[in-house]
């Protein structure tokens, strides 16, 4: 171990750990000024009766089930050769008989936060040397925005890498207009690492600049900080909001027309949608009140006080997650382009401040190098949340992104990194359909849902375990972590894995030099160097200056500087628009985009539009609850759930739900009751929190929970996982993203006995 902390970095925060004592205790960083407390337990899941100590193989699989007791089957325990020999088997056999495209590896999730150590570039480059695989494209947390952007203003990835920071924000004294809040507890993570936990300083400075925040959500965030102001909205509804502050702007003459001349294109266009010209409904406050439940005069104020200005329009993430949730972010940018700011310095839109630490932090973004992914032409992939549809309909056609696409009939799914039985939607849908595919290989550490639904599992070592360069390029800092103890049981990285499957197969073409393409002869070690010496010599463009890759060991870390000036989106832009033009085909904000409208999609004219969700509040029948689903404060995603702090945070031993005191009462329910949570895709058992921070008919569950299916009651998860209740269907033809932010259920208390959760109790190991 060097002379200096160990350091170990996770998406929540990176820590110090003391390894002189029995177990290594983690400490927050210490220039960290508000470290999350989710890593109290990461030394405690080291080694934890969830950690799988060998190789294993489903009892099923070797007898030839197909699949069918795939997440309830025994698991024998085997020895490294015999397992990579079986997986090189399975692997070579399908490739062979169907095709590299009949192996789905879309391995999606956050995986660790190393850069060497990345679970899933691990697996594009060795599936890529293989022949190729069907992979999956956009993510869970904003597909429908990453597909609808770049034809309306830029790619996603350019907008997050440059975002306006609350620094901006508080010196242009803005209206922030927050669609789905500014939730405090998304701000503890970032996908690579958090150095510093910046953002409730940040929110808090621009606050006591003048900043007015105005958290639009149907929930009121109990970690929102003093002096955000709360509009309670209908779940759904924000589109319908954002078309009546429009159409308030232009009755009242209060609209940006230089700028819709100088930097759009398109309004002309979609204005006789939003006067009601083209389809006889004028998009106005009182339309909009009706489908919002907010007074028609409060939404005529509000659209006056953001054309007073400084004023920023921002859509939180959890807008996509929603049925049309592209017309949201379309309409984001809409709004703030006839309000005229985007470009002056703290105004225009924003998209997701607070959804992770980076996104509105003061930060630049960076340049590291990560492990290469050789590109052997075009990929097949699918959209990412179309798994369950691309298992029950192989060969079935499907739109996405102005394009018609047939879904691959898959044989084989490799997954390492990631759960899609927590990220997917409808898990009992999910669940019935895995049971067709042939073959299913994962890399987990621990017995996670995604462990208990495959068929040979390879044990792997977590970052604690290993040896990386960690740091978000939108962070501040790059850290030579290390290992603090060694590899629990047989578990190997993922590398090592991927290096043993690669000394059994051949490369497509039949030739034997698989291994030597994967590994390019170095180790580990060469390559942590080499992809050091890359960054540096990246960073160097950039004018910043990094010791050598000796040096940078010996101290642990480098930091970098913040950027001088606070950053706004499309300042170059709003300068000159003919120099810096977009990458949209006009060089245009397009409110009206030639491109879509050319696709002739059902209810899709090629403006933003009004679109009701199909499951609706007010159309409710027999589930009248509107649940909105939310990322939890005690884990990421479904990462430690299996944790004892983020157990505790659980009520009666399950996940959460929190009910307004008058749904509550209405069926004589009280405060830690276990309740079941159902409507016609599945049941979940959840215990009771009473809170009149929310709208009445309004219910709220956190995602993460391990997946628990009772195999005495079908359909339930013991455990309380809301997406056994979410729908899987597509926001819409243009992007076919997750549609799983709400929907409707209802709840009643549950009947005794109540079963047991047997979510972390490890399956029944045979030893050989």
């Amino acid at each position: 171990m060097p002379d200096r902390p160990a350091y170990v970095v996770a998406h929540w925060g990176v820590y110090q750990v003391d390894t002189t004592a029995d177990r290594p205790t983690y400490a927050p960083f210490d220039d960290d000024p508000s470290p999350s407390e989710i890593g109290r337990s990461m030394a405690e899941t080291l080694d934890d009766p969830c950690r799988i100590d060998r190789p294993m193989v489903r009892r099923g699989f070797l007898e030839g089930d197909g699949g069918a007791a795939r997440g309830e089957d025994s698991y024998v325990a085997t020895d490294w050769d015999a397992a990579l020999d079986l997986a090189a088997r399975e692997l070579g056999r399908i490739r062979a008989a169907h095709g590299p495209e009949a192996i789905y590896a879309g391995s999606y999730g956050w995986a660790s936060a190393g850069r060497f150590h990345h679970a899933q570039s691990q697996l594009r480059r060795f599936f890529n040397l293989f022949g190729g695989c069907t992979r999956s494209r956009d993510t869970y947390s904003y597909a429908a925005g990453e597909v609808i952007l770049p034809h309306v203003v830029a790619p996603l990835e350019r907008l997050l890498g440059g975002h306006t920071a609350w620094a901006a924000i508080a010196g242009a004294g803005a209206t922030v207009l927050a669609l789905g809040g500014v939730p405090l507890r998304n701000a503890q993570i970032d996908a690579g690492g958090v150095a510093r936990h910046t953002q409730a300083g940040d929110i808090r400075a621009a606050l006591d600049a003048g900043v007015r925040v105005v958290n639009v959500c149907p929930v009121r965030d109990r970690d929102a900080l003093a002096g955000c102001e709360w509009l309670a909205i209908r779940p759904g509804s924000d589109m319908a909001l954002l078309l009546g502050l429009a159409h308030t702007l232009v009755a009242e003459g209060l609209h940006d027309t230089a700028f819709l001349a100088s930097h759009c294109t398109g309004f002309d266009r979609f204005l006789p949608y939003l006067d009601g010209g083209s389809d006889g409904v004028a998009k106005s406050a009182d339309w909009a009140a009706g489908l919002t439940g907010l007074d028609a005069a409060t939404i005529r104020a509000l659209a006056r006080d953001l054309a007073r200005g400084p004023s920023v329009i921002a859509a939180s993430w959890s807008m996509t997650r929603q049925d049309n949730g592209e017309q949201t972010w379309w309409m984001t940018v809409v709004l703030a382009a006839m309000l005229g700011g985007i470009g002056l310095p703290g105004q225009g839109f924003a998209l997701g401040l607070a959804a992770v630490n980076s996104i509105g932090s003061l930060r630049r973004p960076l340049s590291f190098a990560g492990f290469p992914i050789p590109m052997r032409g075009p990929a097949p992939f699918i959209p990412v949340a179309r798994i369950a549809d691309m298992l029950e309909h192989p060969g079935a056609e499907y739109r996405y992104n102005g394009t018609t696409r047939r879904y691959p009939e898959i044989r084989a799914i490799y997954w390492a990194g990631g759960n899609p039985f927590h990220h997917h939607q409808d898990l009992n849908r999910l669940h019935r359909l895995w049971k067709r595919v042939g073959t299913v290989i994962v890399h987990e550490p621990h017995w996670t849902p995604l462990a208990r639904h495959a068929d040979i599992v390879f044990p792997a070592t977590l970052s604690s375990e290993r040896a990386d360069l960690s740091g978000s390029t939108r962070d501040t800092h790059l850290f030579a972590t290390d290992p603090v103890r060694p590899p629990f049981g047989e578990a190997r990285d993922d590398h090592a894995i991927f290096a043993g499957l690669a000394e059994r197969l051949t490369g497509p073409e039949g030739n034997t030099a698989l291994h030597e393409a994967f590994t390019e002869g170095l180790t580990p070690g060469d390559w942590l160097r080499r992809m050091y010496e890359e960054t540096r010599n990246r960073m160097a463009r950039h004018g910043d200056e990094m010791p050598d890759y000796d040096t940078f060991r010996a101290r642990g870390m480098v930091a970098f500087s913040p950027p001088a000036v606070p950053p706004t989106l499309l300042t170059a832009f709003r300068e000159d628009p003919a120099v810096h033009r977009l990458s949209t085909p006009s060089g245009r904000i397009e409110i009206f985009s030639e491109t879509i409208a050319a696709w002739g999609l059902d209810g899709q004219p090629g403006h933003p539009v009004w679109r009701a969700p199909v499951e609706w509040l007010g159309a409710a029948g027999r589930y009248p609850l509107h649940l909105v689903t939310h990322q939890p404060d005690r884990r990421l995603h479904s990462q430690l759930d299996q944790s004892s702090y983020s157990r505790a945070g659980k009520v009666a031993g399950r996940t959460p739900l929190v009910m307004h005191p008058d749904d509550a009462a209405a069926r004589s329910l009280r405060d830690g009751d276990v309740l079941r949570v159902f409507n016609d895709r599945g049941a979940c058992l959840a215990g009771l929190r009473i809170d009149d921070g929310l709208l009445p008919g309004v219910v709220t569950m956190e995602t993460g929970a391990w997946l628990d299916l009772d195999p005495g009651t079908p359909g339930l998860c013991r455990n309380g996982n809301p997406n056994v209740l979410t729908p899987d269907r597509g926001t819409s033809e243009i992007a076919q993203g997750p549609a799983a932010l709400s929907c409707l259920v209802e709840v009643e208390a549950a009947s005794l006995p109540i079963p047991e959760s047997r979510a972390y109790a490890p399956p029944e190991i045979l030893r050989r």
